[in-house]
Order: C-alpha cells, then sequence, then structure tokens
C-alpha cells in the first residue's frame, strides 16, 4: 500500500488508514498501519535501530480515515493524555439506514464487549463489566435511495468504546451502511440494512464510515493542530 501523509515531523505522522487495514500491529500476515508506517520512516532514514511507532487511537479494521500515531514514547505519552482529558478530539462521518428523529443530538449508552466473539451490545448500567459511552451527532442530510431512507451524519465521539459508533446507532435501529456485523439488528427489520447499489437492493461495500477530522495539541510545540478529509465510498458518493 501507498502511505498516505498529511503530516509528519521528529515526533508524530498523520495519516489515512485505508479501509480493511488493521490500525495496530496485526497478529497474522495482513497489512497494518504500525509496520506500514514503520517501512516508511526506515525509507526516509535507513538505521538499524528499532523504530518506536505508538498506537493513540484505533479504527476497526473495515473503517478509513485519519489517524495520528506517536514517533516517540514521549510524544505518545503527551498524545495519550490529552484523549483521557479529552482535548483530544475526532470527527467522523457515516451513512446510516433511516432518520434519527432529531436532526441533532447525543446518544449515551452502557456497552458490553464480548472478547470471545469480538461484538458489543448495549446492557442496563447495572451489568458488570460494561462501560459509559457517549457520543454526538448532526444530521447533514437525508435521501431515499431504491425505497429506503439513508443519513450522512457527522459524529464526535465523547467516549472511545469498542465498535462505539456502529453499536450506538445500530441498537436504535440505524445501522451504519456496509455494516454486515451490527447491520442485521432485530430492530432494524431485516439484512437489506446494509445494502444500497445493484446487488439484491444494493452494492455491499465496507463500513460507511470515516474518521474525517482530528484535533489535538502537538506533543512538543503545543500548537493546536486540526485535520479534516472528505469520506469515500459508494455510501457516502450519494451525499456528494
Amino acid at each position: 500500500m501507498k502511505l498516505k501523509v498529511y503530516f509528519e515531523d521528529q515526533s508524530i505522522i498523520v495519516v489515512e488508514k485505508p479501509a480493511g487495514i488493521e490500525s495496530q500491529s496485526a497478529k497474522g500476515f495482513g497489512a497494518d498501519m504500525v509496520s506500514e508506517i514503520k517501512k516508511h520512516i526506515h525509507k526516509l532514514s535507513p538505521s538499524n535501530r528499532e523504530l518506536y511507532v505508538g498506537v493513540i487511537h484505533r479504527l476497526d479494521k473495515p473503517v478509513q480515515g485519519m489517524m495520528v500515531y506517536a514517533k516517540t514514547k514521549k510524544a505518545a505519552a503527551a498524545l495519550s493524555k490529552q484523549v483521557q482529558q479529552r482535548t483530544f478530539t475526532k470527527t467522523y462521518e457515516a451513512v446510516i439506514c433511516g432518520k434519527p428523529v432529531d436532526n441533532v443530538g447525543k446518544y449515551v449508552d452502557y456497552l458490553l464487549k464480548d472478547g470471545k466473539t469480538n461484538y458489543t451490545q448495549v446492557v442496563d448500567k447495572s451489568v458488570e463489566g460494561c462501560k459509559r459511552a457517549e457520543l454526538s451527532y448532526q444530521v447533514l442530510g437525508s435521501k431515499e435511495i431504491q425505497g429506503q431512507v439513508y443519513s450522512l451524519v457527522r459524529i464526535q465521539l465523547l467516549t472511545g468504546r469498542h465498535h462505539q459508533i456502529r453499536v450506538q446507532f445500530a441498537s436504535r435501529g440505524l445501522p451504519l451502511a456496509g455494516d454486515q456485523k451490527y447491520g442485521k439488528m432485530e430492530n432494524n427489520g431485516g439484512e437489506s440494512s446494509y445494502i444500497i447499489g445493484n446487488q439484491k437492493r444494493g452494492l455491499k461495500e465496507t463500513v460507511a464510515l470515516c474518521s474525517t477530522g482530528l484535533s489535538f495539541y502537538h506533543p512538543v510545540s503545543g500548537k493546536k493542530m486540526e485535520f479534516q478529509e472528505k469520506p469515500e465510498g459508494k455510501a457516502f458518493s450519494f451525499f456528494d
């Protein structure tokens, strides 16, 4: 893969993660962003020393978008602290099946992850091991496509939980287009929820979710860094 770099210096590197690539080191033989960044750094400055690439935040494998990685442990610690203090913000855009009742809103749930199945669900807050999940959203537009209403939404994560965006929207009968893992939830009424295009009623593709914006303070200079990109994919093209 060809690495798309938005910014790079001695402390950090901001890149685009393509859909289908692991955001951290992969266990198998598939491509992953950490390995690709190490190849990129070594190509620019060949060295025998062990390269450090710190993972600050993650994206699900089928999701594309912007990510920042630390090139030093000091930078990683500073960025991780910003994540904890919520001064590190991530903006997403997604195409969902259906339309929320409110054009602007906030979802607060308690999520429980099953490590064996890699599946997360909304549970009562009294359930042991669950974690609070919070996001805010804004509907940017809605369209009817082959009898199904889809909406483009902008999302800001206020917490970072496993499959959070996908689970919170799907639990309300609004699964993300292309999401074959959570797109068949009972309250959504069937498997056609994740199809757009011309196979059956649509074109299957990766999850219609993209990390479109990052905002944080540079771990060394303290300068505010902001990056934005436009989401790609069949589902997003309907809203161009």
